[in-house]
C-alpha cells in the first residue's frame, strides 16, 4: 500500500506534470514572473467558473482578507462579527486595521456560523460580518444575507476553505461560494481545493466600483504605476503559480469529484460507529470536503490520533484552541465557557486524510484501524 499522507500533492503532480511542467516552462522562457499573461488568464478562467465578473488574484488568503476590509473603508473600532471556530487569519487582520473582532459561536452540525448568534450580536457599531465556508461547506448564507439587508452591513465570504461549493438559495437557486457577499476571500495555499504549488490567494466581488479598488489596493494604491491614490499593499500573484492555476482549475471539477467520493466511502465504512459523528453536509449546499472532519464523541481525542500515528495514518486537529482562548486575543475579554459548541469541538474533533490520490486500499485500512481502536 502507498504511504498515506493528509494530502498527496505529490502523486496529484505526477498525474498532472506534463501539462504543469509545460506551463511552467512557458513562463520561465517569458521571463515575465510578475503580473504576466498567465495571471490575467487565470483571473478570466476562474470568474467564469465561478460564475462573477471580477476575480483578482493575490499574494494569499490572509492578504485577502486585509484588502476585502480595506476595500470597504472600515474605521478603526468598528466591529466586525465572525465565527470562533476558524483559522486565525479571519480575525488576524481585523486586529491588523484596528478593527473589534465580534466572535459567535457556530451550529454543532455544520460548524459554520450560527445566524441566530449572528443576529444577537449586532450592534450600532456593527459594519460587517465574515461568515466562513469551513471545510468545504458553506455557511447558511440566506439568513446572513437578510441581516445584512435589514443593518446595513456588508458580508465578505472567507472563502479558502470551500471554493467550488455551491449554496442553495431557499428559492431554489444556486450560487457558488464567494460570489453571495460583497466580497468573498479564498486561498491557493498547496492544500487547497485549488492549490498551487506555493501562496496564492484572489477576491471575488459583482460589484465593479469595489473592483477597481481592490485592484489599486494589492497594487501600492495605484492604477498607473507611480501614481498612488490609496494607501495599499504589495499582494501580487506570482506569474508562475497562476500557470500552475490554469491547470489545477482545468481540473477543479474532476477534483471536487473525487475528494466526495471519498468523503462517500468513509461514511459507508464509518456508519454506525457510535462514538462518531461523521461530517453532516447542510441540506442548503454541496460539500467539497476540504477535510473530512470527524466528532470523537466518546474517548480520548489525542490519544485516538497518537494510536493511529503509530500505524502510519496522519491526521489533523483544526482546530485545537478556539480564537476566543488564543493568548492573541485575551484583550477581547473572552472566557473558557462563552462559546460551548466551539469549545466543544476544539477538544473532539479528528481530521482524517483527504484527497484526491487516495486509494481504495487506504480508505480500507484507515477506518479499520479506526474502528479497532475505538473498540479497545
Amino acid at each position: 500500500m502507498k504511504r498515506i499522507r493528509m494530502v498527496d500533492i505529490q502523486s496529484q503532480y505526477q498525474r498532472l506534470h506534463n501539462d504543469i511542467d509545460a506551463a511552467i516552462k512557458k513562463v520561465l522562457e517569458s521571463g515575465v514572473f510578475i503580473n504576466g499573461e498567465e495571471v490575467r488568464a487565470f483571473s478570466d478562467e476562474l470568474a467564469a467558473w465561478l460564475g462573477v465578473p471580477h476575480v483578482i488574484p493575490c499574494g494569499n488568503g490572509t492578504d485577502a482578507l486585509q484588502i476585502a476590509l480595506m476595500a470597504l473603508g472600515l474605521e478603526p473600532g468598528d466591529e466586525v462579527i465572525t465565527t470562533n471556530f476558524t483559522f486565525i487569519s479571519t480575525v488576524e487582520v481585523l486586529a491588523l486595521l484596528r478593527l473589534k473582532p465580534v466572535l459567535v459561536d457556530v451550529d454543532p452540525d455544520t460548524f459554520t456560523i450560527n445566524p441566530d448568534l449572528v443576529r444577537r450580536a449586532i450592534t450600532p457599531k456593527t459594519r460587517a460580518i465574515i461568515p466562513v465556508h469551513l471545510f468545504g461547506q458553506p455557511a447558511d448564507m440566506d439568513p446572513l444575507l437578510e441581516l445584512a439587508k435589514e443593518n446595513h452591513l456588508y458580508i465578505i465570504e472567507d472563502n479558502a476553505q470551500s471554493l467550488g461549493a455551491k449554496y442553495i438559495h431557499h428559492d431554489g437557486t444556486s450560487a457558488m461560494t464567494g460570489s453571495m457577499g460583497d466580497i468573498g476571500t479564498t486561498s491557493f495555499f498547496p492544500t487547497k481545493p485549488l492549490g498551487g504549488y506555493g501562496d496564492g490567494g484572489a477576491l471575488t466581488t459583482r460589484d465593479d466600483r469595489l473592483a477597481e479598488k481592490i485592484r489599486m489596493i494589492y497594487n501600492h494604491g495605484a492604477r498607473v504605476k507611480y501614481y498612488h491614490d490609496l494607501i495599499g499593499v504589495n499582494s501580487r500573484l506570482d506569474t508562475l503559480q497562476a500557470a500552475i492555476l490554469r491547470v489545477n482549475l482545468q481540473n477543479l471539477d474532476q477534483f471536487i469529484r473525487a475528494r466526495q467520493q471519498v468523503a462517500a466511502r468513509y461514511n459507508q465504512a464509518l456508519a454506525g460507529v457510535d462514538r462518531l459523528q461523521l461530517p453532516r453536509a447542510a441540506p442548503y449546499a454541496t460539500h467539497v470536503y476540504h477535510q473530512y472532519t470527524v466528532v470523537v464523541k466518546s474517548g480520548n481525542r489525542n490519544r485516538i490520533q497518537s494510536m493511529l500515528k503509530e500505524r502510519d495514518i496522519p491526521s489533523m486537529i483544526y482546530y485545537p484552541v478556539p480564537l476566543s482562548l488564543q493568548k492573541a486575543f485575551t484583550s477581547a475579554g473572552y472566557h473558557k465557557g462563552d462559546f460551548p459548541v466551539t469549545e466543544y469541538l476544539c477538544d473532539h474533533v479528528l481530521s482524517l486524510p483527504i484527497h484526491t490520490e487516495m486509494e481504495d486500499e487506504q480508505i480500507t485500512y484507515i477506518t479499520g484501524i479506526l474502528i479497532d481502536i475505538l473498540n479497545l
